[in-house]
């Protein structure tokens, strides 16, 4: 049974995405699966900056906050409910490797624009340029109705 993955992070953009591949999942008869990734801040290696943090608040935090943007959207139709993963790692390579069998990805977009967004590139940008399997990149809320 085909599966979407698709990259949730609590943006407006991101909570869209997922309402689009709820919706798509549903045409399809496709599972869903919102992947949330989190990054520890280990302090750079400093000798002033000790690990203090744990890296399974973070976990816990973010599969926390997965859980209540997931409870908010509507999965009734789907074959399944909406899976919940939460990833350690970088955004873009973490969904693109958590996607790589899937029947696409799907992430929100909603680049920073200017100079920082030519700068720091997005992860849509990113998702889009290397992943291996079909992207779709829902349009942020304000700009889909445009």
């Amino acid at each position: 049974m085909p599966r979407i993955v698709v990259g949730v992070d609590g943006s407006p953009g991101s909570i869209a995405a997922l309402r689009w591949a709820v919706a798509e999942g549903k045409m399809r008869g496709a599972t869903v699966e919102a992947v949330q990734v989190f990054h520890v801040p280990y302090g750079g290696g400093s000798p002033v900056m000790p690990l203090m943090l744990d890296p399974e608040e973070f976990r816990a935090s973010a599969a926390a906050e997965l859980a209540k943007i997931v409870k908010e959207v509507d999965d009734s139709g789907l074959i399944a409910p909406i899976i919940e993963t939460t990833l350690e790692g970088s955004a873009a390579s973490t969904l693109i490797d958590a996607g790589s069998d899937a029947a696409m990805i799907v992430v929100g977009a909603r680049g920073h624009g200017g100079l920082t967004g030519m700068l720091l590139g997005s992860i849509s940008r990113q998702v889009s340029e290397h992943a291996t399997v079909p992207v779709v990149i829902v349009p942020r809320p304000e700009e889909a109705s445009s």
